[in-house]
């Protein structure tokens, strides 16, 4: 094992586990400690998670050229009811604001706009897009869609969101 893979799940780890750096020594409420990462992204709300990834999920922290592949592999591995799921959300989100899906379906060169029928590839398209142009609506849709998030194998992505994590578990004490 790599030690980015090693960083990857200790980041992920700590934060299923809800381990957190703190001054003093209360004992964490039971609430905030997760078994893994499924449980995590069932426990939390989305309200919760959307402020958890706030401004750390953003084109300025991490940067496309780390993201995109990023992306791909962790978009890859979640299930297609998951990955379906995670473009109509986009989709959503992207109408709200005058984009429809034929149009986007052209403009990324997306073998469909249907989500169900959309490959892998396809939606990691669109999320990249989405994380470029609209790092918002990309916040939202992980926060609604957290699945993607125990993909992520670069240290530096999941170093970013496991230090919002931190923070956001640490503000719960």
């Amino acid at each position: 094992m790599t030690s980015s893979e090693e960083y990857k799940r200790q980041i992920m780890k700590d934060l299923a586990e809800g381990n957190v750096e703190s001054l003093d020594d209360a004992r964490s409420d039971s609430t905030t400690e997760y078994e893994n990462f499924d449980d995590f992204a069932q426990r939390t709300t989305t309200d919760q998670r959307r402020q958890l990834f706030g401004r750390s999920v953003h084109p300025d922290r991490i940067p496309t050229s780390q993201m995109e592949p990023e992306l791909q592999k962790a978009i890859a591995q979640i299930k297609p009811n998951e990955r379906d799921d995670v473009a109509r959300a986009f989709f959503k989100h992207l109408k709200s604001r005058g984009l429809d899906e034929r149009h986007l379906e052209q403009q990324l060169g997306l073998s469909t706009h249907h989500a169900s029928r959309m490959s892998a590839d396809d939606v990691s398209k669109l999320a990249s897009f989405v994380y470029h142009n609209h790092p918002d609506v990309f916040r939202e849709v992980l926060a609604e869609q957290p699945g993607i998030i125990k993909f992520l194998s670069n240290p530096i992505v999941a170093g970013i969101i496991g230090i919002a994590a931190a923070k956001w578990l640490g503000s719960r004490k």
